[in-house]
């Protein structure tokens, strides 16, 4: 959840170290319910503290902490659960009418009622204001929002969507007070109003500061008296000696492979910090401009595909912090397969790849810009990219080369079609196979590649979509996936481990690093 340009791209934050490892305590092992506060670093801003607007994973942290959504994901587990709603599901045959029924009492940490109109003037809120850089291209199916009575919402879709209940169950689902925010337009003055386990008591460019919410009633279990998180805007090394200093309790988001390697040799003996691994559904692609002179030819595409060596990009680049990657729909999500490992295999192949070339009528060198942004999608992203045209021109065929772009110009670019290869990264809105198919491959899709596939589109989507048994949708997810690995209107790179950085009291940071992309703050405590 997201990078958030015009659909859950996300900026992908790449790299710690390998080798480096798991667990930093547990809730029954001095987990220190004394009421503490956390201090939290992160090298991502807080892009908007107004759920209409934010779509970028720091805003998405606040969301989840400070907002209520009608369900939640609980810790590790990818099928949302009710939250404010005591109870919701779909009341047709057709997934196409989903009604929640609300908990009892519940109030906004301002005190005020939370009543099924709230609910219905975020949706609304957030549909009418339609900002680019928000959620509301999630829900093109919504139709409309009714209240029977007070604790009753009533979704009707206009087409048949079984994840709906994952994406209200993510930050874009985050219900306001109708009393507090306007209706046609965007809150500018840095508060937020929300029913979730915490309240924003401040925000300012150096850091926001949560407490906890009294009025809240939900799931989560506050294991802290308040968060304050401390923003470093893209620096990583401040973040790193912060960690190493104690002047933040966790370092989460941002730090380098390297970084955690100078941490670790740093450390004197006494286990005063450590790293966290967690799951990642964080992806990596090249994307290939399908109308490009070059990159639009396929027997290019397939040579490239040849050529790429992931585990050395692994290795060189990303210092085993990531792994690779041989499908669109990444390990540990329900209908992956490994269509990719199975059409161009591992290793790469030179004869493979000049063979493509030959095919398609190619017999000189072939021209080649991959064109980077140096931090959107991680520290490292302009080092993987030159990396990877030394590959392709290691191999006599290709003169590759790599420039980078700052990220809004990049933007620009690839909307007007200026670039044939560019690289993307991808943080999940919800755990779901959906999520990593419809926007890039559906209709109007979000990579702006000009890529189109009728049977995805017109068949496979819609069916995946309907089918409310999540389990039996891996066929047409397995047809997916080997049409794109056939068509290749992108190449998969890598999948991204989750690490932190944590001081060595402080607990429940492993239940904030899964594939559902919370980050929750009343997990964790000092002790």
């Amino acid at each position: 959840m997201n990078l958030r340009n015009q659909w859950p791209v996300l900026p992908i934050v790449a790299g710690l170290a390998s080798g480096l490892l798991t667990g930093c305590g547990t809730e029954n092992g001095g987990s220190g319910a004394d009421g503490s506060d956390v201090v939290v670093g992160m090298s991502d801003d807080v892009l908007a503290t107004d759920p209409a607007s934010g779509y970028d994973p720091g805003s998405w942290l606040l969301f989840n902490n400070v907002f209520q959504s009608l369900l939640s994901f609980p810790k590790g587990a990818t099928e949302p659960q009710p939250d404010a709603a005591k109870e919701c599901g779909f009341t047709d045959t057709e997934t196409k009418v989903y009604t929640c029924t609300l908990r009892d009492g519940l109030k906004f940490s301002n005190g005020d009622p939370l009543t099924s109109k709230d609910v219905k003037f975020s949706f609304d809120r957030m549909l009418k204001i339609n900002d680019p850089d928000g959620p509301a291209i999630m829900f093109p199916m919504l139709e409309k929002v009714e209240t029977p009575d007070e604790k009753t919402v009533v979704f009707t879709l206009n087409t048949p969507d079984a994840t709906f209940p994952s994406k209200i169950a993510s930050g874009a689902g985050s219900i306001v007070d109708h009393r507090q925010y306007d209706a046609d337009g965007l809150r500018k003055d840095g508060e937020a109003v929300g029913s979730g386990p915490y309240r924003l008591d401040s925000f300012s460019d150096d850091q926001a500061v949560f407490s906890v919410n009294e009025h809240y009633k939900g799931n989560a279990k506050t294991k802290n008296s308040g968060v304050t998180l401390k923003f470093f805007h893209g620096d990583q090394d401040a973040l790193k000696k912060a960690v190493q200093d104690a002047e933040v309790d966790i370092a989460y988001r941002g730090l380098t492979a390297k970084a955690i390697t100078d941490i670790e040799k740093a450390d004197d003996g006494t286990g005063s910090v450590e790293v966290v691994e967690g799951s990642s559904a964080e992806v990596q692609h090249l994307v290939f401009n399908m109308n490009d002179p070059v990159a639009g030819k396929l027997g290019v595409r397939k040579a490239i595909a040849h050529l790429l060596d992931r585990e050395a990009l692994i290795h060189n680049v990303y210092e085993g912090t990531a792994t690779p990657l041989y499908s669109i729909i990444p390990a540990g999500i329900a209908g992956h397969n490994t269509a990719f490992f199975d059409t161009y295999g591992a290793r790469p192949s030179k004869a493979k790849a000049a063979a493509a070339l030959q095919e398609e009528g190619i017999t000189g060198k072939v021209k080649l810009t991959l064109w980077s942004t140096p931090s959107r999608y991680g520290p490292a992203t302009d080092q993987e990219l030159a990396a990877i045209a030394q590959q392709l021109n290691a191999s006599g065929l290709f003169d590759a080369e790599m420039k980078s772009v700052d990220f809004e110009q990049y933007e620009k670019d690839i909307a007007a079609g200026k670039y044939g290869v560019y690289v993307k990264g991808w943080v999940p809105d919800y755990p779901d196979a959906d999520n990593f198919t419809g926007p890039f491959f559906g209709k109007g899709n979000v990579l702006n590649n000009n890529y189109e596939n009728d049977t995805i589109t017109g068949s496979l989507i819609p069916r995946t979509a309907a089918q409310s048994d999540r389990s039996a949708t891996d066929k047409e997810f397995g047809r997916i996936q080997d049409i794109v690995a056939e068509e290749l209107p992108v190449l998969p790179v890598w999948q991204a481990k989750q690490y932190a950085v944590v001081r060595d009291d402080v607990y429940g940071l492993e239940y904030c690093l899964d594939a559902s992309t919370v980050f929750r703050f009343w997990e964790l405590s000092k002790g």
